[in-house]
């Protein structure tokens, strides 16, 4: 998978932005990426303190641009440019604090072009790096929330499950409907969980994922009632109507997703039963403990959450991630950048409509 997205990196090179450019993780992952001369690498905070903590790990960043909000040459227009995109949620002063700080700092040079996408969370929460993203970048057209995945990979099992696609694990808590200041319902929890059906299966092209999509459940195609499995079946019928030429089906059981033989026999006839590789959670719960399972005793290893919906591709890394995971978000961050105005061909890396912590 890796040789693939390396492939498209090398091929349209970007520029990524690292938001914590002191820290010895995202260090060592900069110099690597510089050493293979996959993108250009930004790291946000003071030279002298950059500079010094490469040098204490033995870091070499030569060619890496280190950029410190507070010498920052284009500030002002910088400021400028958040007060106007915060239409007067943010004072001069709010955005020029902010400004200050590297998340902030970071996704408006991804707004304003000096880098194409962005990665952080090391010290940052995934709060932290989502807030500014939503206020500045903000959801690409027809999107109406920011969702999440994780993809997947191990090098054994049955080969429609060594790379995966499980969303969303790490963003949304559930999905309520929306409603107006007089009551009426304005997108429902089902129009929402549709829509990361849709993102994340585009999302799992770009890895090379043919996605056959479970709306995973307690209940398979209404054995069970209650909790989420109206929001599923709900979320299934519409996520079919907007993207017929997906393999989407639900509500099913986790075992009815995964094994053919418990998959036909619950669900007889779906061409998802038995097959999927692409599983969407009913709420945040499910996803998190789900994903961490499949990590931690499925052997695989987990990639993200990477970020959906959003006009750049804005990552964000888990506090206690190492040095490694860097270095392949950043690619697949970058990766993702080369994806963002058509749809992805399964396996074949063409142009994209998607963009997307641990």
């Amino acid at each position: 998978m890796f040789d693939k997205l390396i492939a498209k990196v090398k091929a349209e090179p970007k520029t990524i932005v690292f938001t914590e450019g002191t820290d010895a993780r995202i260090l060592s992952a900069a110099s690597r990426l510089l050493a293979d001369k996959l993108m250009g690498v930004v790291l946000v905070g003071k030279e002298a303190d950059v500079k010094k903590a490469a040098a204490d790990g033995g870091f070499d960043i030569t060619g890496a641009e280190i950029l410190d909000p507070e010498t920052y040459d284009d500030m002002e227009n910088m400021v400028q440019t958040m007060v106007t995109l915060r239409k007067g949620k943010m004072t001069e002063e709010q955005c020029r604090d902010a400004l200050k700080k590297g998340n902030y700092f970071g996704t408006m040079l991804v707004k304003m072009g000096k880098a194409d996408c962005l990665l952080g969370g090391a010290t940052y929460s995934t709060a932290d790096t989502i807030r500014p993203a939503l206020q500045l970048v903000k959801t690409k057209p027809g999107a109406h929330l920011v969702s999440s995945c994780f993809i997947l990979t191990r090098e054994t099992g049955d080969e429609n499950l060594r790379t995966i696609c499980m969303g969303d694990c790490a963003v949304n808590i559930d999905y309520k409907d929306s409603v107006d200041k007089q009551g009426n319902v304005t997108y429902t929890g089902a129009q929402k969980l549709a829509e990361v059906v849709g993102e994340a299966a585009n999302c799992a092209k770009t890895f090379g994922i043919d996605p056959k999509v479970a709306l995973l459940s307690f209940s398979t195609k209404g054995s069970g009632k209650g909790g989420t499995v109206a929001l599923s079946q709900e979320a299934t019928k519409i996520a079919k109507e907007q993207n017929p030429d997906l393999a989407i089906d639900g509500e099913m059981q986790f075992d009815a997703a995964v094994s053919p033989t418990v998959g036909q026999l619950k669900f007889p006839g779906s061409k998802v039963a038995g097959y999927a590789n692409t599983f969407i959670f009913p709420c945040i719960e499910a996803g998190n403990i789900g994903y961490k399972i499949a990590q931690r005793l499925g052997g695989y290893d987990a990639y993200g959450p990477i970020l959906l919906g959003l006009n750049a591709p804005i990552n964000d890394l888990s506090r206690g991630c190492n040095a490694e995971e860097v270095y392949k978000m950043a690619i697949i961050t970058a990766a993702l950048g080369s994806c963002m105005d058509d749809r992805c061909s399964p396996g074949g890396f063409s142009r994209g409509s998607f963009l997307s912590r641990n």
